[in-house]
């Protein structure tokens, strides 16, 4: 077993991957089985290396003093060789140790040009922006908009300019062709480096193949749990159903028309098409939105249907067994997506989900934008099937309840739980292009996680106070009513502004329209808000979600825990996804995130946590 010859904290030089250039870094951690060494570069990049691409400090500073020192003297003699009368006439053929020295005298001027390119990258990128900016506080936009016009072989020319790194005009299109084709491969090469998932979240292989038969047991538990007379934790378990009363052929073929009927209205050639965010290979996909048409034209569907005298809750009756029916295409659908990624390109596999282990890129997700032709499964599924099916339950239950109880209008609760989840599915659709610029989209693949919480976890469990006052009908009062709408609309205030705030920030940081709003710069070109709804909190966001999640339960009054559940993993769901977002965050921004976070304290509820 070989030992570790850096130790943990040990400021070295190491070398960038499928490149020659040496940048100074700290070795963080050693790994005993890989013999990988875990460095930390200035800008907050964190790479494993070899142990034969890293160097120490005093080794490297001798090389270049052996460089400097050496490289004066062959000038010299290359000068005095030109002025010598002894010098063939130009044209001629040189002689084999003039070539030789010429060949020297290169070498020596392109390896004083690798050692100097070590300090400007670290300077420009990490003491400027991550580390000692001369105002932590910004609201001059222009740096931000330069560096994301900054690009890899516009640099690289600058470099070769300025070093003099420029072949004799005979070589010199050769040169370049071969320049611009190392340069691609130094980029691919380091994309496949850092495309490996090495951090295992959810528990890791253990906790996502646990997750993956715990997640469906609780959507059934709190299905069955909201048809008892009593949904009290102390009536556990419920009484099962039997098997064959869980699935109907009929059931299934209503669920797979839903379905196939959101995709044909995805794909009508309505509404504008966008670019999402750069991907790791910097294409762009494009994404027609038209979620909002799809939720109109669905909206007539149902009214064509109920005009009908179609019995709407049906779905009511047939709950349980629609979301098993569910919950199988869900399963079906992760095992399609997970087969056909195994053919993916390397640059197309999710970066949270290319673990190697089966199990963990099945539940997470491999492939980061599965695509049949121009139709994104996971964009669709995001939006279309299942938050479109919430409102559609909703408005069941609503029906049942009047039906069940021989009600001519719905109990204020009902229209209050109707309300309040109908305009929050609006508006996502309303402003459905900010879901570009999510995790789920830019980080998260397509795995069972999203196929099962789009599909079944949204419509079946977001759903359940609607589904809860059916069978327990709860009567509140129009002062109660009303103070519970002033909650929601505080939340959805708090939402939508902070939402709207980050994203026309993310789209145009250029725009006047935001120039009071101050921000942190960052090496990668991006800015880090420190004023307006960001500066109160640092999710500002999860806050007005959790504060409408607790709007909607409300309404079903206290005699039941059950009800809160969503409340409850609301809460839970958002700290987990602020912890992944602070841990990405971190190895995204470096030391300028450190300084956001002493600039604000506060990640979620403010003053609390």
């Amino acid at each position: 077993m070989p030992n570790q010859r850096f130790a943990d904290g040990e400021v070295v030089m190491g070398r960038w991957p499928g490149s020659v250039l040496y940048y100074e870094v700290q070795v963080t951690s050693y790994d005993d089985v890989s013999h990988l060494y875990t460095v930390k570069y200035k800008d907050g990049t964190e790479l494993a290396l070899k142990e034969s691409d890293i160097r120490s400090q005093s080794s490297f500073k001798h090389r270049k003093s052996q460089s400097s020192s050496s490289s004066p003297s062959r000038r010299n003699t290359s000068r005095s060789r030109s002025r010598s009368p002894g010098r063939p006439a130009k044209g001629r053929r040189r002689s084999s140790s003039q070539s030789r020295e010429h060949k020297d005298d290169k070498k020596k001027t392109i390896q004083e040009a690798d050692l100097a390119l070590l300090q400007k990258p670290s300077e420009n990128n990490t003491r400027r922006y991550n580390g000692e900016p001369d105002s932590t506080e910004r609201n001059d936009t222009s740096c931000i908009v330069s560096e994301q016009k900054l690009k890899p072989d516009l640099e690289m020319e600058r470099v070769l300019e300025q070093y003099s790194l420029r072949p004799r005009k005979e070589e010199k299109k050769k040169e370049e062709i071969y320049s611009e084709k190392k340069i691609f491969e130094i980029i691919k090469t380091i994309e496949k480096a850092s495309s490996k998932t090495k951090e295992l979240e959810f528990g890791g292989r253990i906790g996502t193949f646990m997750l993956i038969f715990f997640l469906p047991a609780t959507v059934f538990y709190l299905l069955m749990m909201c048809k008892q007379d009593d949904p009290s934790l102390m009536n556990f378990p419920p009484p099962l159903p039997a098997l064959e009363s869980l699935w109907e052929a009929r059931v299934f073929g209503v669920f797979l028309l839903w379905f196939f009927l959101q995709a044909l209205f995805y794909l009508l050639p309505i509404g504008k098409v966008v670019e999402g965010l750069p991907l790791s290979n910097g294409r762009k996909l494009q994404y027609r939105i038209n979620g909002f048409y799809a939720f109109i034209l669905t909206a007539a569907a149902i009214g064509t249907l109920l005009y009908f005298q179609f019995e709407l809750h049906y779905l009511y009756d047939h709950f349980m067994q629609f979301a098993v029916s569910a919950a199988v295409f869900s399963m079906g659908l992760s095992i399609y997506l997970y087969i056909r990624s195994l053919k993916a390109p390397e640059e197309e596999l999710a970066p949270g989900g290319n673990s190697g282990y089966f199990v963990y890129d099945f539940f997470t997700g491999h492939e980061l934008n599965p695509r049949i032709g121009n139709f994104d499964l996971k964009y669709f599924c995001e939006l279309r099937p299942g938050l479109i099916g919430w409102v559609v339950i909703n408005l069941a239950m609503l029906l049942a309840e009047m039906k069940i109880h021989n009600q001519t209008m719905p109990s204020l609760s009902m229209i209050l739980v109707n309300s309040f989840q109908l305009l929050y599915v609006v508006d996502a659709l309303w402003n459905e292009e900010a879901i570009l610029t999510t995790m789920d989209i830019t980080h998260d693949g397509f795995g069972f996680m999203l196929a099962f919480g789009d599909l079944v976890w949204v419509p079946f469990v977001y759903s359940l106070q609607a589904f809860y006052l059916v069978g327990h009908p709860t009567a509140i009062s129009w002062p109660v009513a009303a103070a519970i709408t002033i909650l929601n609309c505080i939340g959805y205030y708090i939402f939508r502004s902070a939402n709207s705030q980050k994203n026309n920030f993310r789209r145009n940081p250029a725009d006047p329209k935001l120039a009071y709003l101050k921000f942190i710069p960052t090496a990668t070109g991006k800015g880090l808000l420190v004023t307006g709804w960001w500066g109160f909190v640092r999710h500002p966001n999860y806050l007005g979600d959790i504060i409408m999640a607790l709007a909607w339960s409300l309404p079903c009054g206290f005699n039941h825990i059950l009800p809160y559940f969503y409340v409850i993993y609301f809460i839970c769901l958002l700290v987990h996804r602020e912890a992944r977002d602070e841990h990405h965050c971190k190895q995204k921004y470096g030391l300028a995130w450190e300084r956001y976070c002493q600039r604000v304290p506060y990640r979620i509820f403010p003053y609390i946590y």
